[in-house]
């Protein structure tokens, strides 16, 4: 029970913290719409971490012994194989239109950049078609924090010190206009571009607000199993009130915190943060094998009863996909050969080649994959599995992660998978007129991954089937005239396209592991048509159908989530950059494209 002197003491810190959160959004409204100041530039400080902050002060309730912690790894256990290739020579030619290319992505995100500073000043989001803001974030400056790498990499220090200016006064990370804030999204945006941005420019401002994040995201773990609370009340949490993780979680909310806390362990030497999610690590490796998916699991989990199999639907797309992502690069970050980051990537993707990879059929019978999602009827004693060919943006970062994880383990095999899977979600960018691939579709599977020739009337009945019509060719062919369905697609679930970087990643993966530049060719056709299709006046915005009929425009969404300048610009800048500015030998990327210096 908390007494009355400290519960005195608590409500009068949170009733300041809410004063100050109404007081600063008074303050960026009368601003006019959250327009940048000017300010004078400052230098580096000494890190020093804010011993009176509040969420280093308050009490946990289930408070772990620090001689129990896990010991914190200290260098790399072992040389990993080499990631990058070694590049071929550049004429002065290539280099020419490589760098006027580079420039083309450095200028759009400059705009993008502008409009932010202009419009959205320290709030989540700017609205590039109507020029106001969005705060879905909490307010605390996701794009202004996502972008502070961004800033770096392409050498626009002035404007990285102009952030890190307000930064260091104005992100408090104290209280928030939301009623819950998203754990996973707070620490792969906020904790993740804090540590990136550190790492990079070795500016001590950023790793105090970096460690303050950290530990206000550590009161989320103060639960009786000390498994966090995904969707989080953290006003609840200031007032010192027990907690407990939930009964319905998302894998990858519980699965994709491990790389942001282990970096922030290893540079504040504080392994707390490293304990807290290798628990996590440690529970999934568990399970692993006894799911219903032995390998994999479900999209949903159980953290209250720590029980990993709760779901019957099994991805490697959204709502479970970083999890998956952070096994090879918790190898590479660790510098670590074997052990259970290891063994969970091996086995999960076994599992997903065996259920989850599909060929689809196209005209011209590509050799490409998707991952598609797999339903398991738990009341079956058979467990009978059903493939549901359905991809989209979001299973798009599988061709990257096998690239990367092919390499360090050195898997012919994985690095197979990552060139048919990357080149599948290319070929689904080429496949639609805009040049844009939608968020989410299905294709027609093939029955066979080794052959499979082109069959149209099998093509236009599975797209009778996947709109409820009659199986015959003249629904089917109505169907595709009215729906604008490409060949090889039986139908688009969500046309929209919102500026997502996965396919991009992947590409850019596989240019620093292969150095062919028929990459760079692929990813400046996907750029072009990406900025064709979303420029504004004032930044790019998402639209809300990339596929429109025959002689409609394109609506804007008037939506440009951070990731656009933190993900999306920064891959596509990368991959016409030298190879050595961001080695994937030296970094890896956390799934919000920030990257982290790997042990050594």
């Amino acid at each position: 029970m908390i007494s009355l002197g400290r519960r005195r003491i608590l409500s009068a810190l949170l009733a300041a913290f809410v004063i100050l959160t109404v007081w600063r959004a008074r303050e960026l409204s009368a601003s006019g719409g959250g327009a940048a100041p000017e300010r004078p530039m400052t230098g580096y400080s000494k890190y020093e971490p804010e011993k009176d902050y509040f969420w280093r002060t308050i009490k946990h309730n289930f408070p772990i012994n620090p001689s129990q912690m896990r010991s914190l790894p200290t260098s790399a256990a072992a040389t990993l194989p080499p990631i990058q290739a070694k590049f071929p020579p550049e004429s002065a030619d290539e280099k020419k239109v490589r760098l006027g290319r580079r420039n083309d992505i450095k200028e759009s995100f400059i705009k993008s950049w502008n409009a932010y500073k202009k419009y959205a000043w320290l709030r989540d989001e700017v609205t590039p078609v109507s020029g106001s803001y969005k705060d879905p974030f909490g307010g605390w400056g996701a794009t202004l924090i996502d972008a502070l790498d961004t800033l770096w990499i392409m050498g626009l220090k002035d404007e990285f010190e102009y952030a890190v200016y307000d930064v260091e006064k104005n992100a408090l990370f104290l209280s928030t206009i939301s009623k819950e804030i998203n754990v996973f999204e707070t620490t792969i945006r906020f904790l993740g571009g804090l540590l990136s941005a550190y790492d990079l420019s070795g500016d001590k401002r950023l790793l105090v607000k970096a460690h303050n994040v950290g530990d206000m995201l550590y009161k989320a773990f103060d639960t009786p199993n000390h498994l966090p609370i995904a969707r989080w009340d953290l006003h609840d949490a200031a007032y010192g009130n027990k907690q407990e993780s939930q009964s319905t979680s998302l894998l990858a909310e519980i699965g994709s915190l491990c790389m942001e806390f282990t970096r922030l362990s290893l540079l504040t030497k504080d392994p707390k943060y490293y304990d807290a999610i290798q628990h996590i690590s440690e529970l999934l490796a568990a399970s692993q094998e006894k799911t219903k998916l032995p390998g994999m699991w479900p999209v949903v989990v159980d953290t209250q009863k720590e029980y990993f199999d709760a779901g019957t639907t099994y991805t490697l797309g959204g709502m479970a996909d970083s999890t998956y992502e952070y096994f090879p690069k918790m190898m590479a970050l660790l510098g670590q050969q074997d052990g259970i980051y290891y063994d969970m990537y091996t086995r999960s993707m076994e599992a997903a080649n065996e259920h989850l990879f599909y060929r689809p059929m196209t005209p011209t019978s590509e050799d490409i994959l998707f991952p598609g999602f797999v339903d398991i009827d738990a009341n079956d004693p058979s467990r009978k599995k059903e493939l549901r060919p359905a991809s989209g943006h979001l299973t798009c970062f599988t061709g990257g992660m096998l690239a990367l994880g092919g390499k360090l383990i050195s898997s012919n095999d994985h690095l197979s998978w990552a060139d048919k899977l990357t080149n599948g979600c290319v070929w689904a960018y080429r496949s639609f007129a805009t040049g844009v691939m939608p968020e989410t579709f299905y294709l027609t599977p093939c029955a066979d991954r080794d052959a499979c020739p082109w069959d149209a009337t099998k093509w236009q009945a599975d797209v009778a089937k996947a709109h409820g019509a009659g199986g015959g060719a003249k629904e089917a062919q109505s169907i595709i005239a009215k729906e604008h369905i490409p060949e090889g697609f039986s139908s688009i679930m969500d046309a929209r396209y919102i500026l997502r970087p996965e396919a991009i990643e992947s590409v850019f993966i596989m240019y620093r592991i292969t150095g062919d530049r028929k990459w760079q060719d692929k990813a400046w056709e996907m750029w072009k048509a990406i900025d064709n299709l979303t420029s504004t006046k004032l930044a790019n915005s998402a639209v809300r159908n990339m596929n429109p009929p025959e002689g409609q425009k394109v609506e804007m969404a008037d939506s440009m989530e951070s990731f656009w300048l933190g993900e999306t610009l920064k891959y596509f800048y990368l991959i016409f950059s030298e190879p050595d500015l961001i080695s994937l030998d030296e970094w890896v990327f956390n799934t919000e494209a920030h990257p982290f210096k790997r042990l050594r």
